[in-house]
This record gives structure tokens, sequence and C-alpha cells, in this order.
């Protein structure tokens, strides 16, 4: 197999981050394996870049864009009053920073690009479909085809969050389609050679016109070293962990009072891992229940505590109602926990219904009564949790190992460099066979 030459774009990348930076470091450290990579990212992540090894000008190269950027990044941070919220007000920051950055990434290496010394130039993040690539152009006059993504995001509010909506400053959300009209938006999506799509709802989003280059890729994956625990809590009471940050559109009020008569009673234990702006009422809200012998509030946890505590539980349950990707339920179950998820967005895409149990999206009210439902019928036979739990394990590793997700992205590479072969076609979606009788 020839390995493709490849820069890999990905302003944000970084192996000792969570979320968008450490999908990005992934990504194009994977793709290692299937290519030649020279990584691009943004000098915020040079020591953790170098940490892991890579070498400063042969394997990656730093850019520093903050001249522009971080005045950016203050006024949202002054906006968004240190509460991590009003994340549609960042991307569209973002939308105003990021081309500068490429801007430079070009004046780096756009003769090397023109020269031919790479045969595929791929932007990892940001993952926002909204934010335009002014090298997309550039490359295609160069002959050389130009990959963007995963893109993820904007999965619209479900009805009867609007209060939710609100409590996350998400203002600008209701003006986010606007984005299509954005310089440069239409030109970066005609010149890009592939456009993966990390969900449903952005392939969605893609225009018709578009369509016939557009790849559904789920972003997320997990690195088999780091979830070689295997969850076996005893049989009684029923365990489950929420983990994730406190606020609104992730529920975790929504899941304190739908198991609420099962903690009352002692039927379930509850471990609640993360923090955030929603604390001290849940906190109040466990009080007024009575239900505090059953849940432990742990705040946030390394990586290696939260593998423990989750390792001592059977389930996660995770009532999020716009979830773009979803990492943490791919992470819970490669320790072997059942997802218990809304159907809706990134965990309603990742979990099938003979790995983890869904619970159909709706107002709030039903929300809490559909948990508390499936609950009590996984409290009253808790036997049906271990098949499942083999499942979700096997489900995660054919499929969503980082390193099955950078042989799937060779392939589009191939796709992109010969567009009249074969289109490939993911299979991470589909369910597991089952194994054939003896």
């Amino acid at each position: 197999m020839v390995r493709r030459r490849v820069l890999a774009i990905a302003e944000a990348a970084n192996p000792d981050w969570v979320s968008v930076p450490l999908v990005g470091w992934s990504l194009a450290h994977a793709l290692r394996e299937v290519a030649d990579v020279h990584l691009v990212t943004h000098a915020r992540n040079r020591a953790a870049v170098l940490g892991a090894g890579y070498i400063e000008g042969r394997e990656v190269t730093f850019i520093d864009s903050d001249r522009l950027a971080r005045p950016l990044w203050r006024l949202g941070e002054l906006l968004r009053m240190g509460e991590g919220k009003g994340w549609t007000m960042v991307q569209a920051l973002n939308a105003l920073a990021y081309p500068h950055f490429e801007r430079l990434v070009w004046r780096s290496f756009g003769a090397e690009i023109e020269a031919g010394a790479y045969d595929i130039v791929h932007r990892i993040t940001p993952l926002s479909p909204t934010i335009a690539s002014p090298i997309a152009a550039r490359c295609a006059r160069a002959g050389v085809p130009f990959v963007l993504g995963p893109l993820n995001g904007g999965v619209p509010w479900p009805e009867g969050f609007n209060s939710e909506r609100l409590r996350e400053r998400e203002l600008l959300s209701y003006l986010r389609s606007g984005y299509r009209y954005l310089p440069g938006h239409s030109r970066t999506l005609r010149h890009a050679a592939a456009l993966v799509a990390g969900s449903r709802h952005t392939l969605s989003e893609i225009p018709e016109r578009y369509r016939d280059k557009a790849i559904y890729l789920p972003e997320n994956a997990v690195d088999p070293s780091r979830f070689s625990r295997l969850s076996r809590p005893g049989p009684k009471p029923l365990r489950a962990c929420f983990i994730g940050r406190m606020v609104p559109y992730k529920g975790p009020d929504m899941l304190l009072a739908a198991a609420a008569p099962l903690l009352q009673s002692g039927a379930m234990t509850l471990e609640m891992i993360g923090d955030g702006p929603m604390m001290a009422e849940l906190r109040a809200q466990v009080a007024a229940e009575g239900t505090e012998a059953a849940v432990t509030f742990h705040g946030w946890l390394p990586h290696s505590e939260v593998e423990t505590v989750a390792g001592r539980c059977h389930m996660l349950t995770f009532p999020s109602i716009r979830e773009f990707g979803g990492g943490v339920v791919l992470e819970a179950m490669a320790l072997g926990l059942v997802p218990m998820i809304v159907d809706y967005a990134g965990p309603g895409e990742l979990v099938t219904p003979d790995c983890g149990i869904k619970v159909p999206i709706g107002p709030r009210a039903a929300i809490i009564k559909g948990f508390r439902t499936a609950l009590k019928q996984v409290a009253a036979d808790p036997a049906q949790l271990a098949p499942l739990a083999e499942a979700a394990r096997a489900r995660v590793f054919d499929h969503f190992t980082w390193h099955a997700k950078a042989r799937q992205m060779r392939e589009i590479y191939d796709w992109a460099l010969e567009p009249a072969s074969p289109r490939p076609e993911p299979l991470a979606l589909r369910p597991r066979p089952a194994p054939r009788a003896s």
C-alpha cells in the first residue's frame, strides 16, 4: 500500500485535553499508522505535542495566530462570564479568528503544497461546519485534494427545552443557519475534494449539490490502551453513573428526578462525575428528594479515577438532549457499561438496541418518565444488562477505535485522489453481525 503524504491541519490538537483538542490529536496521531503525516497545530499545543515525542520541524509545525485569536478568545470568555456557556457565540468568534490561522499555514506550506510535496491536505479541526477554510481553493488550484472533517455541530434544540436553551446563553443559536451566507463558506465546500460529516445532522446540512462528495463518519473513537479495565460490579443494587458537565442540556437534574424512587428505596446508587454551574442546585435537589445516601458527587476527576469510579457501575445514565458527538458514551461502552441515553443526536447514532437502552426524545416530563420506567425495568431484571454490556464493548472495539477511524480515513484519501474509484462506505454504525450458530 502506497503511503499518502498528508498535511494534517488541526488547530486544536492536544493529548492532554478533552473534547475537540483530544479528537484533533487522536485522529491526527492515528493517521500516522496509514500515512506519512505532518501535523500543523496551534502553538498553544507545543508542550503537550512535543511531550508526546513529536519532533518539531520534521513531524509537527506550530503556528501562532494569537495576535488575532487571543483578543477574540478574551472577548468570548468575558461574554460567557467564565461559565462555559454560549457555545454558539464561541463558534461565531472562531469563525472570525480561524481564517487567519490558515493564512499563516499557507504562508509556511503554500510553496510546498504547490510543488507537490503533499498528496492530501486535511483539515481535521475546527470541527464546526460553520468555519470556512480559505486554503481549500488554493489547494484545488494546486491540484492537491483538500479533505474537510469530521464536521459536526449545530444539532437543533428539541422542542420543549427553550428554558434550557436560554440558560445555556444560546441566543445566537436562533440565528445559526445564517452561517451558510458567510463569506467563504460555500467556496470552501465547492473546492473541497471530500467532506467528512461526523453526524447525520451535519450530513443533512450539506447542500445537495455537494452531497456526492460527502461521507458520514462519526467523529469520536477510543484509544484501547486507555480502557483496559472491565466493569465488574456486584449484582445489587443497580449502580449507575453520569459523566459530564453539570449544565442544563446534559440533563443531570432530569436523571436525579427519574431515579429518585429507586435511590430512595436503596435499589440504586448514582455516581455523578463532573462539575459545572448546576452543581449547587443539584445538591439541593438531592437533599429535597432525600437521596443523599445514594448519590455521590465526585466533581472533576483525573481520567484514571473516572475509569475506576465508572468501573464499579453497571450503566452510564446520560439524558443529554443536545450532544454532538457523544465521546463519553463510547468510553463507557469500552469499559463494559450499558449506556442509557436519549435517542437524539450523537448518542442516538452511536447506540444500537442490542448494546444499550434508548429513551425517545420528547419534552422534559416525557424523558424523566422514560428514564424512570427503563431504570425500574433494569432494577427488576438486572440479568438483561450482561449481554448488552458485552455487545457494547464489542461494538466499540470493532468500529470505534482510532485505529479503525484511521483506516477508514485512508479510504477517503484514496477516493479523493481517484474520484472514479468506488465510494468508501464506513461501516461504523451498522449493527455487529450476530455470531453464526454452531
